[in-house]
């Protein structure tokens, strides 16, 4: 499997929000009326129609404050919890390692939402399904880049081969130095959306320093569900040679117990 990675170097992002808005141009997603309530981040969080999001927040700096920006959405998993949790197969993995979502087979368990280490699905109420960016999978198969790497103008976000991303990332991470590193590859199996930060990655709103998958998920999903389904398949086994030894139960078997214990 040739893996694609998405590599996004926040030291070089501005804040324009071109990627956000081509995501939306792509998969012709509706706008919404929102209100940024004292920030410049619009909309105020990811939303069933909103799949890429940039983050704007300050932070002390010298004695003075400073902009990170962060461009937020699905990071591509290789131990994907919602794909783990997903009764129906709406999420799966694709043949190029990311996590594709097919919103006609969802059936708005919600499952996922609670599984995400990121927070990342988002339900929609009215059309009682979850959405999420599945990486323009559709494009990347036609050899073209996502709609937000195409877009963006500051070369923030590239796109290519995973080992080729990867070390990129970490060539960019020692030339920014400090407290500069590289997110994603060591978690979760390993994302297929990377992150060069320039901060430690507990300094940024809403991303987990630590993401794991919800142990409830592993011990159901790897344990117990599997330790379930061989004790369905005993049963039905043992049911079976039951049928070939002895034939099958009619309803003269039971009558004619009773009428011989009767008779004794």
């Amino acid at each position: 499997m040739n893996e694609k990675v998405k590599l996004i170097d926040l030291a070089k992002c501005t804040g324009c929000r071109g990627c956000q808005l081509a995501c939306k141009q792509w998969n012709g997603l509706p706008a919404r009326q929102t209100f940024a309530a004292g920030t410049y981040q619009n909309p105020p969080d990811l939303q069933s129609d909103t799949w890429t999001l940039i983050r704007f927040q300050e932070i002390e700096a010298k004695g003075g404050v400073k902009w990170l920006f962060r461009k937020d959405g699905c990071m591509h998993c290789t131990d994907a919890a919602c794909v783990k949790v997903c009764p129906s197969g709406a999420l799966y993995h694709s043949e190029l390692g990311t996590v594709g979502i097919a919103s006609e087979r969802c059936i708005g368990c919600k499952e996922c939402v609670s599984a995400c280490p990121f927070e990342i699905p988002r339900y929609d109420g009215v059309r009682d399904k979850v959405y999420k960016c599945d990486l323009c999978l559709s494009r990347i198969r036609a050899d073209l880049l996502p709609a937000c790497v195409k877009a963006c103008p500051t070369g923030a976000l590239s796109f290519g081969d995973k080992e080729d991303m990867l070390k990129k990332a970490y060539a960019r991470a020692k030339e920014l130095g400090g407290d500069a590193g590289v997110y994603g590859d060591q978690f979760v199996g390993g994302t297929h959306v990377i992150y060069v930060l320039q901060e430690k990655p507990e300094v940024y709103d809403a991303l987990p320093a630590h993401p794991r998958v919800p142990l409830s998920v592993v011990v159901w999903k790897d344990f117990l569900k599997p330790l379930s389904l061989m004790a369905v398949g005993g049963v039905l086994a043992a049911s079976f040679l039951h049928y070939i030894i002895h034939g099958p139960k009619t309803p003269d078997d039971a009558d004619n117990r009773t009428k011989e214990g009767g008779a004794k």
